[in-house]
């Protein structure tokens, strides 16, 4: 769980907080950061006028095997590019990148 939270917030900052925005009901976060993850969702801090909160966005379905958060956190940041009217891309990020 580390390795993928440290992941997230060293080579994804920007999808983080796209993600957060678009799917974590803070679409007025200014930064945000990948804490934790389970089963069930991904947990992240958002900063909302200066202030850090909590923010839980559920998978589209539970996760059994590691090699499917990744499938969900582009699904996710996907998902979060299409609400917000961005095209999805294809390089790069968590969109298709590593």
């Amino acid at each position: 769980m580390r390795a993928i939270t440290r992941h997230m917030n060293e080579d994804h900052a920007a999808d983080t907080l796209l993600i957060c925005r678009a799917l974590g009901g803070v679409p007025a976060a200014t930064a945000a950061r990948m804490t934790g993850l389970d089963a069930t969702g991904g947990d992240f801090a958002a900063t909302v006028a200066g202030t850090e909160v909590p923010v839980r966005i559920p998978w589209s379905a539970p996760l059994t095997e590691r090699a499917q958060v990744r499938r969900e956190v582009v699904r996710m940041y996907q998902e979060a590019r299409a609400r917000l009217g961005a095209p999805a891309e294809e390089d790069g990020a968590a969109g298709g990148g590593h």
